[in-house]
């Protein structure tokens, strides 16, 4: 009875391309010649779910033996060696394992996508914490305006490569004791493009791209951190002859502040309050990214106490609200009191029982000092 292709690659009827593909390449792996030592019932199972994936890949071949069965496809032709048939050979199995990444390129000839650019944009925390829009300014390719991005002079065109006849790749067969091996690298030529330029542009050389300077705006969202990048799609250099552009990324370098350190979400700031202040409580301003607050020291307040202001942080940048902006307190010690500042201070010591030195007396203390 003739094998059911679905069952060898271990998928359902209905299965997508990816899933035919995906259960190929396990297979594949499994049943591979250099893993199983040359054993021959491994090698025969690897030589049907490579007929297999080479018909269910195909969607007129998959059709044809959905509906008549493997007599149906290819009029019951076999024709397959170790890796498939021999129109596919290892080209198709590089095409399941790495996207085509060394097989056949046939259908993909012609312009490739521009290249993916990169650039840093510095902000301040403040911009960081709204967000903002910058103009940034490079140097990158573009389609050239004389030829419309073709590389071929006005009123020239393109042919067909001669060399890869518009395939974009040369081919080569060779014999190895797995069988026939086929390799494939771009047209030196046209570069993998599958066009020649005979009359190239004399403006770009044929490339259809030149440089130019030029201007984007970028939003930035707000709430945006250290490290974060944009992605602008379409915006990076053009492709060569009429080629889509690539993408241009964005990272951002947020600035520090003279005032506030982000923690996460979270803005943190400091408060310096004078002793009696911190003794007796205050009121005093405080100007937050949002504008001017009144914050309340209470009496007693200690260094290190945080006042919490909700909502005045950093926005989600994907979700809503906003972190928290936490002051906090710090005491400051006085320095260069005068005398009569001293006497006082001594006093508020007697009183609350608290030990200090004893007070200066003058040129003899200071040389007990200076001797002691």
């Amino acid at each position: 009875m003739p094998a059911d292709y679905y069952a060898l690659l271990g998928v359902e009827r209905g299965a997508s391309d990816d899933q035919i593909k995906r259960a190929y390449r396990a297979r594949a792996r499994e049943l591979h010649p250099d893993r199983t030592g040359g054993d021959p019932d491994a090698e025969a199972r690897f030589k049907e779910i490579g007929q297999a994936y080479e018909v269910l890949r195909d969607p007129e071949r998959r059709a044809r033996y959905d509906r008549y069965g493997p007599d149906g496809v290819d009029g019951g032709q076999g024709g397959f060696g170790p890796f498939g048939s021999a129109a596919g050979g290892l080209g198709d199995l590089f095409d399941a394992f790495f996207g085509g990444a060394g097989g056949s390129r046939a259908g993909h000839a012609g312009p490739l996508r521009g290249a993916d650019a990169e650039i840093v944009v510095e902000l301040t925390l403040r911009e960081a914490v709204f967000g903002v829009r910058r103009d940034v300014t490079l140097d990158g390719l573009v389609a050239c305006a004389t030829c419309g991005g073709s590389g071929a002079r006005p009123g020239t065109s393109a042919i067909r490569c001669p060399e890869c006849a518009g395939a974009g790749e040369l081919r080569r067969v060779r014999q190895s004791i797995l069988g026939q091996v086929v390799t494939a690298v771009p047209c030196p030529r046209c570069q993998g493009l599958g066009e020649a330029v005979p009359t190239p542009c004399v403006d770009c050389h044929g490339e259809g791209r030149r440089v130019e300077q030029r201007t984007f705006t970028v939003d930035v969202p707000a709430g945006v951190d250290q490290g974060a990048t944009l992605r602008l799609t379409g915006r990076g250099p053009a492709g060569p002859r009429g080629g889509p552009p690539g993408d241009l990324y964005v990272h951002l370098a947020v600035q520090g502040d003279d005032r506030f350190v982000r923690r996460g979400n979270d803005l943190v700031a400091q408060l310096h309050v004078a002793v009696t202040q911190a003794a007796l409580g205050v009121s005093v301003p405080f100007e937050t990214f949002d504008g001017e607050e009144q914050l309340t020291v209470q009496p007693g307040t200690q260094t290190g106490h945080l006042i919490r202001l909700r909502g005045r942080g950093v926005p989600q940048v994907r979700g809503r609200g906003r972190g928290d902006l936490l002051v906090e307190v710090v005491v400051d010690t006085p320095t260069g009191v005068t005398k009569s500042q001293q006497e006082l201070l001594r006093r508020l010591a007697s009183e609350r029982g608290e030990a200090v030195n004893p007070p200066d007396d003058g040129i003899m203390s200071r040389i007990r000092s200076a001797f002691g």
